[in-house]
């Protein structure tokens, strides 16, 4: 073999083996890199919740329950009727006895009828208010739905109430004075009153109950009613009001409670009841 040929081989040998080298230090610079991004260890897959919340959206907090919408509407009412409850039958730190013995210092006992009409004042307000174009939050049909769910509430709870509490009236006439029924009467009128313009103008609600309130005042100066009568109807005709909006299914146009609650009164023989249906979802 020549040596020019010699040469030329040499040379190959020397070219291939350099190649090899740079190949090697090439590969061994970038194997951290592909090591780093491979996990050593990966998480398992969570399947146990596999269908739980798959559009990837937190889900809301539950709120506490004083801040839902059945605490709020039960909070008054129930201050209301523990105070009634309370000062049932002379009890408390100021009884109805003394009560008595105030009202009648600056209202003498009279035998007016007053208050017998009084009652429906918070109606007609509502149906004078809205003959004159103002907006209310429900449209005349629901709202007539609600006064309806409203007075059967009312009705059945406080009937059924006066015949388990059997207090005797001031004036001695019967024992169905607890609670007052004029009272629950005219305090749930005026809390649909307010309810359902509220938005518009406070003074609709203002003159309402002003107005319920003069009721229980003027029962208890006919000796009709002790303090704990009006006061706890006064709780009684809020709450009526209040359970009736909480279960009615269109209320102000948005998805209620109604389809899985429902209140409707019942007879018993001649017994007046109320009957509360839950459906689950």
């Amino acid at each position: 073999m020549s040596s020019y040929t010699n040469l030329i081989i040499a040379r190959a040998r020397r070219s291939w083996g350099v190649s090899c080298t740079l190949v090697l230090s090439i590969w061994l610079s970038l194997a951290p890199a592909a090591q780093a991004q491979v996990p050593l260890n990966p998480a398992a897959a969570d399947t146990t919740h596999k269908y739980e919340n798959p559009a990837g959206i937190p889900s809301p907090d539950k709120k506490p329950f004083f801040k839902s919408k059945l605490f709020r509407a039960a909070i008054v009412p129930a201050v209301l009727i523990g105070y009634g409850a309370y000062t049932f039958n002379g009890g408390g730190f100021y009884t109805n006895q003394e009560a008595r013995r105030d009202i009648h210092r600056v209202f003498p006992r009279n035998d007016s009828r007053v208050a017998d009409y009084l009652i429906f004042v918070p109606y007609l307000e509502l149906g004078a208010v809205a003959l004159a174009g103002v907006e209310s939050h429900n449209d005349r049909i629901n709202m007539l739905l609600i006064i309806a769910k409203s007075e059967a509430i009312m009705l059945s709870s406080t009937f059924i109430v006066k015949a388990l509490s059997h207090e005797e009236r001031p004036d001695g006439s019967d024992n169905l004075s607890f609670p007052s029924g004029h009272t629950a009467q005219a305090f749930l009128a005026a809390s649909i009153v307010h309810t359902e313009f509220r938005d518009k103008s406070p003074w609709y609600g203002i003159g309402a109950y002003t107005v319920a309130t003069s009721v229980g005042v003027m029962r208890m100066v006919v000796d009709k009613h002790w303090q704990s009568d009006v006061v706890a109807g006064a709780g009684f005709g809020i709450l009526s009001a209040h359970l009736a909006y909480l279960t009615h299914r269109n209320r102000w146009g948005r998805k209620s409670i109604g389809r899985d609650i429902g209140v409707m009164p019942t007879f018993y023989g001649s017994t007046p009841g109320l009957t509360l249906t839950w459906r689950p979802k």
